[in-house]
């Protein structure tokens, strides 16, 4: 038998990575039992990265890890997604079966892996490819999570340097994201080919900086364990010569040290290493070597039978050829009746042998025998696999041919990128192939346009740009008009994203393009309207998606009746019209939740979470968003639209003054590589938890990160109110008060910055604290700017309890704004409100209301450590000569005594209480048990008791919880 035969050249003792295997081991141990853990192993081509990490799978697995093996190959770079992961879970498939896999996922969440192994039967039919490829993503780290509940998970994937963008991103993600599973993941790769635009480099660099990931470079072996790797060779102690003489050619990369002794030792040095690592093939019989220079052609492994029908061999013939480069170990036996290249630069150097014609003659070949028969090569791959060896064989026309089949394969594991690069490939070719429309059934323009959606969904903007401007050049709008429109659509949509202008225009001629009511205008008015919304031009907004609306629901489109009906509550948002806004998100919910589409459900819940908060609601928010992201994973989206509505929570806590808990869900929630937009929204709900701590350098950041210094001014409102009361509280932060009032000035010009009153009250409340800080030092300019504030307050709509509270603050009734937040559990602006009662009471020459208000003020402040507050009343009580200390009638505080728990110590006390685990809790509060295990050491020690019953005892004797 072939699988018996063992290759002579390598060293049955295991030489020389004592170190790197302890490491290895100690990394697993911290995945047991703290958290996941990736590690990065590089190291030059040939000096035994995957040796290494055999021996250590070895002892693994005799410890009791669930080893996976996936492997990424050469074909990935020319679009194979996902060949890593594919192979893991064909792995799993035949340890346990496609039943057993898919019974760890969520109902329905095995559809999701069918896009990768028809073994999980069709795929899911949801084809909005911004979330179905995230929700392969969190099926796929659902998978990992589940495995590892059962044993401890080791994940290995190899030569990471042939990675396919999609393997890369993934990877990236899973890295982020396995955080508290028993994985540990180890990424090898050849450090010796990461040229400065290989794309793997940002990657590492990316990877490098998250927790829980440790690089190793696996070294040359020295002259002593080089003689290790001989003796282990020959049996026998070799000579000092002979050790010296192998190790000054070798360089101590073990590959080269097998291949040397292959020919005793005592071989000629060659020219190159190419030349060392061939010499061991050309010393095979001809027949031998001829087989070779086959088999390397189909890549790194081959099965038998597709060698046997490109060889033209019969199996016995075959099994001849192939013995001796087996006992060679030039090629090794694989499972599946495969064979396999024992190291990728033995595989390179005799493809590197083949003569042009050879070259051309056999990968056309391959191509014909996989097109003949598509089970020669394993499930999903036969598509990438033709068109990698047409392109190889320079046939022009059924490279193109097979590209474009190829490129649709791509398109159905929303491999984007690795469409778009294949699409290229189409294109460029098309000139060379007569009737390239005939051979492939559409015309070049549809090429394009495919391109440009393919480039969008992998954030390719420049090239999906230009795909755009090609496809517009071929097309005559007064033939075409609605593909033109379709086009000016995409368009507009790379324009927003590079921030230039010309979006409107763009929308606008694709609307007038578009007149008949189908469903192409409603897809055209559904853009404009939305765009027109978002940039406060409510009312011409609203037209355009009600007539979108009509239109979808002639045509019974109830998921893009959904779409708009969340458009419209948008725009009721904006206008104030806050009830409404909640009545029409749950209509589109319910729809969505009819038709399937997670994404109008996530979308409704998302928007309901900002109307709650927006009406004083927080807590209502806060509960509705925990439901939104669990929902969220539930469909597979987590990624995209549950990191916005974990922004929207992170939002209500802020309201709420729990600044910890916004501050670290804000971390967490980044940790998930969320979109841009989504990113820059958390990081500034950051930044306003940074204005009110006083984390100047923390707010430079992120106002660094979201451009708000640029000149490019923003196109919605929301962000652009948020930036500018982010670059006040810098200006007040960093002492310059008059810089932040020439801001205040300049925001209150904007006649759009009141159009959304949500939005417009807390900016009218931040310019009217402005005023009430800076008053005496331009008195002339904040009499005039709080003029233009009242009446354009005196304009705004008034329909929440929140917007009360800040109109209440507008007029001045200081005392009665307190109330009203602390009515709404807002301890910040509570606070704010008592300080500006407590100035007005001491320019009044009431020293005893000043007092009053500023003991109420200040341990709110001290508690949500707002340093920049507690300064501003410590300086007035210093001014009037007011000591904090006394006790006095207080306006707006809470009756009984203060806390010595804060507010997540309180809520983790609660759970406890509850009869909770740690790790119970850090799943209910989206913490890790590690934090949680601080937070109850907290309390005990706070409590001044020693055991968690005793704590929950104590609370109750005190009050603390109910």
């Amino acid at each position: 038998m072939l699988a018996d035969m063992v290759g002579r050249a390598v060293s049955p003792v295991f030489v020389g990575r004592e170190r790197e295997l302890a490491d290895l081991t100690e990394a697993f141990e911290q995945a047991r039992k703290d958290a996941a853990v990736t590690v990065l192993l590089g190291g030059e081509a040939g000096v035994g990265k995957s040796r290494l990490i055999g021996c250590f799978a070895e002892r693994a697995t005799a410890d009791g890890a669930h080893v996976l093996n996936g492997g990424c190959v050469e074909l990935s770079t020319e679009g194979l997604a996902y060949a890593p992961f594919t192979a893991v879970i064909r792995q799993l498939v035949r340890e346990c079966g496609a039943e057993e896999v898919a019974a760890l996922l969520p109902e329905g969440g095995a559809r999701d892996l069918a896009r990768l192994l028809p073994e999980f039967g069709e795929p899911s039919g949801d084809t909005e490819s911004d979330t179905a490829r995230a929700r392969l993503f969190e099926q796929i780290l659902t998978l990992l999570e589940r495995l590892a509940e059962r044993h401890p998970v080791i994940l290995l994937i190899e030569d990471v340097h042939w990675a396919d963008s999609s393997s890369r991103d993934l990877i990236a993600f899973l890295s982020r994201n396995l955080r508290a599973a028993p994985v540990l993941m180890v990424l090898t790769y050849r450090s010796d080919e990461l040229h400065r635009q290989h794309p793997l480099r940002p990657v590492l660099a990316e990877l490098g900086r998250l927790d829980g990931v440790l690089r190793m470079d696996l070294p040359r072996l020295t002259q002593s364990e080089v003689a290790a790797q001989m003796a282990g060779i020959l049996g026998t102690t070799p000579e000092f010569a002979q050790v010296d003489r192998v190790f000054q050619r070798s360089e101590g990369i073990p590959l080269f040290v097998e291949a040397l002794m292959e020919c005793g030792g005592d071989c000629t040095f060659p020219d190159s290493l190419h030349d060392l690592i061939i010499g061991s093939v050309e010393r095979l019989p001809e027949e031998t070597q001829r087989v070779l220079r086959i088999a390397a052609a189909g890549g790194i492994r081959v099965s038998h039978a597709l060698l046997v029908a490109v060889s033209a061999l019969s199996d016995v013939e075959l099994d001849d050829a192939l013995r001796t480069a087996i006992a060679a170990n030039v090629l090794q036996v694989a499972d599946g009746r495969a064979y396999v290249f024992r190291h990728a630069l033995i595989r390179e150097a005799v493809h590197d042998e083949l003569l042009p014609g050879e070259h051309a003659r056999l990968h056309a070949r391959f191509a014909e025998e996989i097109g003949k028969d598509r089970t020669l090569v394993p499930p999903g791959r036969a598509a990438i696999e033709i068109a990698h060896h047409w392109h190889s064989a320079r046939d022009d026309l059924w490279a193109l041919v097979s590209a474009w089949e190829a490129a649709g394969k791509a398109a159905k594991t929303f491999a984007h990128r690795e469409m778009m690069q294949l699409l290229e490939r189409v294109l460029t070719l098309w000139s060379k192939v007569p009737d390239a429309a005939g051979r492939i059934g559409v015309d070049h323009t549809t090429v394009l346009e495919q391109a440009a959606e393919a480039a969008s969904a992998c954030g390719e903007v420049d090239r999906g740009s230009k795909f755009v401007k090609a496809a517009l050049h071929e097309l005559d709008e007064r033939t075409e008009p609605a593909r033109v429109a379709s086009l000016l659509v995409w368009r507009s949509q790379f324009t927003k994203a590079k921030r230039r202008p010309g979006v409107l225009d763009d929308l606008r001629y694709a609307e007038r393009l578009v007149p008949e009511p189908g469903l192409e205008r409603a897809e055209v008015l559904s853009k404009l309207g939305s765009y027109l919304i978002f940039s406060g031009e409510l009312a011409e907004g609203t037209t355009h998606t009600e007539e979108a609306l009509r239109i979808a629901r002639e045509h019974g489109e109830e998921t893009l009746e959904a779409e708009l009906l969340l458009n419209l509550a948008l725009g009721h948002s904006i206008a104030g019209r806050i009830e409404t806004t909640i009545e029409l998100n749950e209509t589109a919910q319910a729809i969505g939740e009819r038709v399937e589409s997670g994404r109008s459900v996530l979308r409704a819940i998302a928007n309901n979470v900002d109307a709650l908060n927006n009406m004083g609601r927080s807590v209502e928010a806060i509960e509705l968003a925990l439901e939104g992201e669990r929902l969220s994973r539930k469909y597979g989206r987590y990624r995209n639209q549950g990191t916005f509505i974990a922004n929207n929570r992170a939002e209500a806590l802020e309201a709420l003054g729990r600044f910890d808990e916004a501050a670290e869900l804000v971390e967490r929630i980044l940790g998930n590589d969320p979109t841009l937009r989504t990113r820059h929204h958390l990081r500034r709900v950051r930044g306003d938890v940074a204005v009110a701590r006083g984390e100047t350098d923390v707010l430079k950041s992120v106002l660094d990160e979201v451009s708000a210094f640029g000149t490019v001014p923003e196109e919605f409102m929301q962000e652009l109110t948020t930036d500018a009361r982010l670059m006040i509280g810098l200006r007040m932060l960093s002492g310059e008060p008059l810089a932040a009032l020439e801001i205040a000035e300049r925001v209150a010009l904007e006649a759009q910055i009141t159009s959304k009153p949500m939005l417009g009250w807390r900016m009218l409340g931040l310019l009217g604290g402005i005023c009430e800080t800076v008053e005496e030092l331009a008195p002339e300019r904040v009499a005039a700017l709080r003029a233009h504030v009242e009446k354009a307050a005196a304009a705004m709509t008034v329909d929440s309890p929140v917007a009360e509270a800040y109109r209440l603050g507008l007029t001045r009734d200081h005392d009665a704004a307190a109330a009203a937040w602390e009515r709404l559990a807002r301890p910040f602006p509570q606070a704010k409100s008592l300080l500006y009662g407590g100035r007005m009471a001491a320019g009044a020459g009431d020293r005893d209301g000043a007092a009053s208000r500023l003991r109420a003020a200040h341990p709110i402040a001290g508690a949500l450590s707002a340093r920049p507050l507690a300064t501003e009343i410590e300086a007035l009580a210093r001014r009037v000569g007011i000591s904090l200390t006394e006790q006095a009638g207080v306006v707006g505080q809470t009756g009984g005594g203060e806390s010595p728990l804060t507010p997540r110590e309180l809520e983790v006390l609660r759970l406890v209480a509850l009869g909770r685990s740690n790790r119970e809790v850090a799943a209910e509060l989206f913490i890790s048990a590690k934090t949680v295990s601080v937070h109850v050491s907290n309390i005990l020690g706070k409590l001044g008791v020693s055991t968690r019953g005793e704590a929950v005892a104590t609370a109750h004797r005190l009050a603390l919880i109910g």
